[in-house]
C-alpha cells in the first residue's frame, strides 16, 4: 500500500482530514509528567491514545526532539515507533524541511523512511528535482514539498512573480507536472493564505496537500476547506498543533476540529 491509498484508507475509516501535529516542547508538557524517565513520549503517547480515532495522521517537528539531542531524538523514534506499532493505518510524517544535494539525501532518506518508519516527509524544493530524487524514487512514501507556507514571513520569496507567474504558483506547477512521475508527491499550503490555497488548487488537480496554520496561528477552518477541497471532497491533511497537544482535553479539541472540518467537506 503506497502512501495516498493508506491516506484514503484512513481518511475515510475516521472520516477525518485533521493531523495532529505533535510539538512537544518538553518545558510545556505538564508538571507530572516531567519527572517520568521519557516524558516527552510519554505525553506523546498520551495524545496519540486520546486523539487515534479522529484523526488521519500525526505529524512530529523534528526541531522540538533535535533540540534535547540524542534524548531528544530517542523518544522521536519511540513516538514514530508507537504510532506505527499500535495504529499502523494511522498517517505518520516527519516534520523536518529537509533538502540537500543528492548523495546527503540519501542519507535523510534512510533516517526518516527506514529508521523512524516515516510515511512521508517534508522537503524544500530549492535545490531541484536532481537532489530531491533519493526522496521521489521512494515510490511507496510521501515526499511533501514546501510551497505556500503558513508563516507571516513567508511571501518575501513565494511572492516573488516574474512575468508570468509567482513562485509559490511556479513550484506547484514544477511538483505537479514534472515531479510527480510516481504519484508520491503532496505539497504545504499555509491555512493563512486561503486565497493562495485556492489558487495552487487550480494548478495542482486532486494532489493532497498538508495545510499547517490552523488554531495557534490563525487559519480560518471554513476558508480554508473551502478553498482547498479537491474534486472527491478530500485532498487535504489540515493540521493543528499547539491548539490540540496543549489544550485541556485534547480529544475533545481533535473531535471539535474534525468536526468543524467536516461541516464544510
Amino acid at each position: 500500500m503506497n502512501f495516498q491509498e493508506k491516506l484514503d484508507t484512513i481518511v475515510k475509516k475516521n472520516n477525518s482530514l485533521v493531523c495532529v501535529g505533535l510539538d512537544s516542547y518538553v518545558n510545556k508538557i505538564p508538571e507530572h509528567l516531567k519527572t517520568k524517565e521519557n516524558a516527552v513520549f510519554e505525553f506523546n503517547k498520551a495524545i496519540i491514545d486520546a486523539t487515534h480515532d479522529f484523526v488521519c495522521a500525526y505529524k512530529p517537528n523534528s526541531a522540538f526532539y533535535e533540540a534535547n539531542g540524542d534524548e531528544g531524538i530517542r523518544q522521536l523514534k519511540m513516538t514514530f515507533d508507537y504510532i506505527n506499532k499500535t495504529y499502523p493505518e494511522v498517517i505518520t510524517i516527519l516534520d523536518a524541511k529537509r533538502a540537500d544535494i543528492g548523495n546527503t539525501n540519501n542519507g535523510y532518506v534512510k533516517y526518516a523512511f527506514d529508521w523512524l518508519n516515516a510515511d512521508g516527509i517534508t522537503l524544500h524544493p530549492y535545490l531541484g528535482s536532481e537532489a530531491m530524487k533519493p526522496f521521489l524514487e521512494r515510490a511507496d512514501k510521501a515526499s511533501i514539498i514546501l510551497c505556500r507556507t503558513s508563516n507571516k514571513g513567508a511571501g518575501e520569496f513565494q511572492d516573488f512573480s516574474s512575468a508570468e507567474m509567482s513562485l509559490y504558483k511556479f513550484v506547484a506547477k514544477k511538483v505537479a507536472e514534472e515531479w510527480n512521475k510516481n504519484g508520491n508527491c503532496l505539497m504545504v499550503i499555509g491555512a493563512t493564505y486561503p486565497e493562495e490555497l485556492a489558487e495552487v488548487r487550480k494548478i495542482a488537480g486532486d494532489m493532497t496537500f498538508l495545510v499547517p496554520g490552523i488554531g495557534a496561528q490563525g487559519g480560518d477552518v471554513e476558508k480554508t476547506v473551502k478553498a482547498g477541497l479537491n474534486s472527491k471532497g478530500a485532498g487535504m491533511i489540515i493540521n493543528s498543533s499547539r491548539g490540540i497537544i496543549f489544550a485541556e482535553n485534547p480529544r475533545e479539541e481533535a473531535k471539535k476540529l474534525k468536526d468543524e472540518i467536516n461541516k464544510y467537506r
